[in-house]
């Protein structure tokens, strides 16, 4: 089995608060780090739910929390369907949230997923491996503006018109078939002050094909937005973002359903009578890995960890 570092786990964990008898959802189970924490602290009540797009973590994660079987349910899906797949379930409202997006390590890691451009393989980047949009039909069947929209809108790439010039240029003498081919198309769209820099020149256009390939925003967007509506009062959700993309949209997710609704000032309201919103924030800055972790697990540098409460 692939190894993998849960990051901010007992940050995340302890944030949630679990109660022992609660109902709990960890929407990206991945290789189980976070859910055995949480399991761990129910008793026969409690229960645990967990999604994943990846059927292959659903299985290595079934097998190391194979003693807690009755009290976790597996589903293969997208969080973004936890609403209707929990319904089918008669789970209508839950205690608590976990998200902890982006690529695991062991994901990252396995050659054949396409994922790292420090590995050759084919152009893949499916977590679900059912799906059939693959990073190998981006590359080479999108259109040069679609190309752009993506490299810059997922990506934040500076030199976006560049790269998806030069997948153009290559493409129509051969297809672009390996992550290592893919590599050497956008060093070459690159200046060399940009390739002397410190950072892999390829970083920013394999994110975004990647989230492109796994609708990453657009499944968070949904997601979150229907966990909120599942909290009971007390409930929190936590979510653990890996790129300035995903936490911006968490934060204006959370700093929205945590605004008081608006009222005119003229009117003559007791401060303690004024409305109050929904939700609040537990963290009005994200958590982030202390120097310990960072050490650890390289690939923690950049998680940032927010946190949001249903007022009782």
């Amino acid at each position: 089995m692939s190894v993998h570092i849960s990051v901010l786990l007992h940050e995340s964990i302890e944030n949630l608060a679990i109660r022992s008898d609660g109902i709990y959802v960890d929407g990206t189970l991945g290789r189980g780090g976070h859910s055995r924490e949480i399991v761990q602290r129910l008793n026969r009540q409690g229960h645990l739910y967990c999604f994943d797009k990846d059927e292959k973590a659903l299985q290595e994660s079934s097998e190391r929390l194979a003693e807690w079987q009755d009290q976790i349910t597996m589903i293969h899906s997208d969080f973004c369907q936890m609403k209707e797949r929990l319904a089918a379930l008669n789970v209508f409202q839950v205690d608590g949230v976990l998200l902890d997006l982006g690529v695991s390590s062991p994901q990252f890691d396995e050659t054949e997923r396409g994922f790292s451009y420090r590995f050759d393989s084919r152009l893949d980047m499916r977590m679900d491996q059912s799906q059939l949009l693959t990073a190998w039909q981006v590359v080479n069947e999108y259109s040069f503006e679609e190309l752009v929209r993506i490299l810059t809108r997922y990506g934040e790439e500076p030199f976006a018109k560049s790269i998806a010039r030069k997948i153009e240029e290559r493409r129509k003498i051969q297809p672009i078939d390996t992550t290592f081919q893919l590599v050497e198309v956008i060093r070459s769209a690159l200046p060399s002050k940009v390739l002397n820099k410190k950072g892999h020149p390829a970083k920013q256009s394999f994110q975004a094909i990647r989230i492109e390939v796994n609708h990453e925003l657009d499944s968070l967007q949904q997601g979150l937005t229907e966990a909120l509506t599942m909290l009971k009062p007390g409930g929190r959700a936590c979510v653990i973002t890996f790129h300035s993309l995903e936490d911006r949209m968490v934060k204006e997710i959370f700093a929205k359903v945590s605004r008081p609704p608006q009222i005119d000032r003229n009117l003559p309201i007791l401060p303690q009578d004024l409305p109050q919103a929904e939700f609040q924030l537990i963290t009005r800055k994200p958590i982030l890995p202390n120097q310990q972790e960072i050490s650890e697990n390289k690939r923690s540098h950049s998680a940032k960890l927010r946190v949001l409460e249903k007022r009782s």
